[in-house]
């Protein structure tokens, strides 16, 4: 595995020791303070329900103490009469109806206050989660473009998408434990009073237990972290076998059984792992279950032994018995709950592991402005640039001058290094070697977001958004996206106002068919679509990376036809395979191993009798 930019090195592939799993802890704090910025006042209205309903279970024991003794002290007295108002009426029942009451208080008081915390509990989540998932997007649009290349990033912010939606009742559980610890110092303090030796048996039921919670919990994750892999591959075969995008092709190539066959065998692999962990935990759950549960009546017996002998009134013995009971089963689960929240730590590496990958493309502290129009031009001095983890170049040695108000096509075989130099131009990337000057000022010493806004490009592969076509076009320039005067505008310059005219709600109809009610269009008119976005920038410079792949030879003429027309005054940068529209550029690079080949005019180059008119002549073959 390789490591990324800006993150510390990857894990060992074995389960982590005892003291990396309490350096994990660290991100609970993390995690408190992202639930504080969520809603402070739900966090806080949490924490104090949290308080009271802690005090809720010795309250509970001892007003049951308390009537327990009253009714024996009850059946010790002469009755006043057969009837209840006999027995009323002398004033006799007045404590036990008062304790009965306050019990009943108590009951109701626990149920509500129960009910409060689960409503509060769950709108915090909620609202936690969305939190997260906005945290998460806002990190990741930050990230260079080499993370999203990298495989072994798309599992970590798989890892992360995870975790940043299955973390929320975490929280619950981590206030729940603070509720448990004042609720087991309170019971504590009260056994304590009467038998303080039977707190040393309470780690005696409990220590087995979570030995073997914190061992399973670790497998767990660990198996979940190796299986990462297989899960994203899974996701992506659930994806393609059941996505409208492939279905033509599914069907037409009987693909169905083959893609049903792969998934199952990956997901038996990791059913298998959950599997045996699963078996292992129940039985040695159960074993240390039993010792627990020994340990229970073996204090249970001494505290009836001492009510026997009059050391303990029966109240006494209800009070105790409910003590520890209550006090072993808490103690469990705070334990237990420990070591889930350690392994749930773990898990929380995995989400802020993430937000610690940091962009090594920055803005400057004081960045230069966007020349605005470019005056003079675009300089490659000597570049060279490798991508991450290869040895070769894509590009080296590469200098040439892209003047203001000039059309540039770039042409060569795939892998000559484009669509690097649109990368490159628009700082998706960083040159290894030289540098890129634009007006004589280096690129790195403008704002990354100045030069995309100052920037139109449309890639071949650009996204076809399940949004309505008035969206699908203002994302060009969102802040404008209300503009409909510029969206239209932009719609009309690429030819796909013909396009939306032809739909049931025009520029309001959803596009693609993931919604209701879409409408999806075919690859030429999305394409349109997507060029449009290039002219809701109005940028001064366009990139347009083969463009007109998807449209027929009549629409590429006419979009480009409209292009040449619009982009004057503007600079232009074109990459195509058709020669048809390259030929429209004032000038060709044609490329080749990431450097030129060749340049001048579509007429000096066939001229030359070199690369590109042999290119040209093959092309032209094709169609006599």
């Amino acid at each position: 595995m390789t490591d990324l930019p800006g993150r510390r090195p990857p894990p060992a592939e074995k389960p982590p020791s005892f003291r990396e799993r309490l350096d994990n802890l660290r991100h609970l704090g993390r995690l408190i303070a992202q639930i504080w910025r969520t809603s402070a006042p739900l966090t806080a209205a949490s924490i104090g329900l949290r308080l009271v309903a802690a005090l809720q279970p010795i309250a509970m024991l001892y007003v049951g103490k308390l009537i327990v003794d009253e009714v024996v002290r009850l059946t010790g007295l002469t009755a006043p009469g057969p009837t209840f108002a006999d027995w009323w009426g002398s004033g006799a029942l007045t404590t036990i109806v008062l304790l009965l009451g306050l019990e009943l208080a108590l009951v109701l008081g626990s149920d509500l206050l129960n009910r409060i915390i689960g409503l509060v509990d769950s709108v915090l989540a909620e609202l936690h989660s969305n939190t997260v998932s906005v945290e998460l997007m806002a990190h990741a649009a930050r990230l260079d473009l080499v993370h999203f290349e990298s495989a072994e990033y798309q599992d970590r912010l798989e890892r992360a998408r995870r975790q940043a939606a299955g973390r929320n009742a975490l929280l619950s559980q981590m206030f729940g434990q603070a509720q448990d610890i004042i609720t087991v110092a309170t019971l504590a303090a009260g056994l304590f009073v009467y038998a303080p030796w039977l707190i040393l048996l309470l780690p005696l039921s409990f220590v087995p237990a979570v030995w073997g919670e914190a061992r399973f919990n670790t497998l767990a994750y660990m198996i979940s972290r190796w299986r990462t892999p297989e899960r994203r591959e899974l996701e992506y075969i659930r994806q393609v076998g059941a996505s409208a995008e492939t279905a033509k092709e599914i069907k037409l190539f009987g693909l169905g059984d083959f893609l049903i066959t792969r998934f199952k065998t990956l997901a038996e692999r990791i059913f298998q792992d959950n599997r045996r962990i699963a078996l292992q935990r129940s039985f040695w759950g159960a074993l240390f279950s039993a010792i627990s549960t020994l340990t229970y009546y073996g204090a249970y017996g001494f505290i009836v032994w001492r009510t026997i002998t009059g050391d303990f009134t029966i109240g006494d013995l209800a009070f105790l018995s409910g003590s520890f009971l209550r006090l072993n089963g808490l103690f469990q689960k705070l334990l237990l709950g420990f070591t889930q929240i350690a392994g749930q730590s773990m898990y929380l590496d995995d989400l802020f592991s993430f937000f610690e990958i940091t962009p090594n493309i920055t803005s400057p502290a004081q960045p230069r402005p966007f020349p605005e129009p470019i005056r003079h031009g675009i300089v490659f001095e000597d570049v060279g640039f490798r991508y991450p983890d290869t040895d070769s170049w894509a590009l080296r040695h590469l200098s040439f001058t892209l003047t203001a108000g000039e059309t540039l096509a770039l042409v060569g075989e795939n892998g000559a290094g484009k669509t690097t130099i649109v990368k490159l131009l628009t700082r998706l990337y960083d040159p290894d070697e030289g540098r890129i000057t634009i007006d004589g000022i280096d690129l790195k010493d403008f704002a990354v977001a100045d030069i995309h806004a100052h920037i139109g490009v449309i890639f071949q592969d650009f996204i076809r958004y399940s949004l309505s076509a008035r969206e699908n076009i203002g994302v060009g320039r969102v802040d404008e996206q209300h503009d409909m005067a510029r969206i239209g505008d932009a719609a009309e310059r690429s030819l796909a106002d013909a396009v939306i005219a032809k739909l049931p709600k025009g520029y309001d109809q959803p596009l693609g068919r993931l919604f209701n009610k879409g409408r999806d269009l075919s690859g030429g008119e999305w394409q349109k679509v997507a060029i449009a976005r290039a002219y809701m920038r109005d940028a001064g410079l366009i990139i347009l990376d083969e463009p007109t792949a998807a449209l027929d030879a009549k629409a590429e003429a006419e979009v480009f036809a409209r292009f040449k027309s619009l982009a004057s005054g503007k600079t232009a940068v074109i990459i195509s395979h058709r020669f048809s529209t390259v030929r429209m550029a004032d000038r060709i690079l044609v490329l080749e191993h990431g450097g030129i080949l060749e340049s001048g005019s579509h007429e000096e180059l066939l001229a030359q009798r070199g690369r590109y008119a042999e290119l040209f002549e093959l092309q032209a073959a094709g169609y006599r």
